[in-house]
């Protein structure tokens, strides 16, 4: 236990210039570097992953508008985070780097893999839509109508969280304004076969997205593999991020050879199959 501490309290932040942005992030760990982007409205900090720092060098980013970086006069879009993350990347001199992304997070660490395959190695995913949302979202996970406003009772959390460290938080509904405006990124299925990197799409069983959507993932993406985690939510990188950092730490650590996988008419082999 003392050495997860000592590794976690081991902490550098800053900010970096880049795209007109005064970008906040956070390194916490050893090694070769793992960027970590959050879902919408989250950011650096509100998840430790101490395995994770015992391995990597782990940086959590706030993207335009989150947490400690200020919004700037400019739209949000995907195009623009993407461009946000490698500057960052130039600034900290990482060429190449894991990326491990949470929903919205999960969808920008996939764009950055088709736009620039040279500075990415592995994608992990938790909670990430890949296509359109109405083939995505499950209908019964909608709830009863909630007044969508900046202040709403739905975003209570990240409106409180959001206060707490950002530069301006009465500029809130703007932000949430811009979040709640901008479409999600669909990929068709050409897209994701174009990803060569090995890609772990992982999902909560209760998350809102479909599990089916996670297969079609899956499916589409040549080099991929798949999580389903048991009574866990879209939420769960908020209370309990030790059912996922495990999976994640497993597949980011998994050796580049991979034996052939076993089949009925092999059976296992060991050394030969798995």
């Amino acid at each position: 236990m003392s050495t997860v501490q000592s590794v976690v309290s081991t902490k550098e932040t800053g900010y970096a210039a880049v795209n007109g942005l005064n970008m906040y992030y956070e390194i916490t760990g050893e090694g070769e570097p793992l960027i970590y982007i959050p879902a919408a409205f989250v950011f650096s900090g509100v998840t430790d992953f101490p395995e994770l720092a015992k391995r990597w060098r782990v940086v959590q980013i706030d993207l335009q508008g989150h947490g400690r970086t200020a919004d700037i006069e400019r739209p949000l879009s995907f195009e623009q985070h993407v461009k946000d993350v490698v500057a960052l990347m130039d600034h900290l001199n990482i060429e190449r780097a894991n990326f491990f992304g949470w929903s919205y997070g999960g969808l920008i660490s996939m764009l950055i893999a088709m736009r620039h395959p040279d500075r990415v190695g592995r994608v992990a995913t938790y909670g990430s839509l890949f296509g359109a949302p109405q083939d995505a979202i499950r209908p019964d996970m909608f709830g009863p109508p909630i007044e969508q406003t900046p202040d709403g009772a739905a975003h209570r959390f990240a409106r409180d969280h959001y206060k707490r460290v950002a530069p301006d938080p009465d500029h809130w509904p703007v932000i949430w304004k811009k979040l709640v405006d901008l479409a999600p990124h669909a990929f068709t299925r050409e897209q994701l076969a174009s990803v060569k990197n090995r890609v772990l799409v992982a999902l909560g069983d209760n998350d809102f997205i479909r599990l089916e959507h996670a297969l079609y993932a899956y499916s589409a993406i040549p080099n991929a593999e798949l999580a389903v985690i048991p009574d866990a939510t879209h939420f769960l990188l908020y209370d309990r991020p030790w059912k996922l950092e495990p999976v994640i730490a497993e597949f980011f650590a998994a050796p580049e050879e991979r034996l052939p996988l076993g089949t009925i008419a092999t059976g296992y082999q060991p050394g030969k199959t798995r």
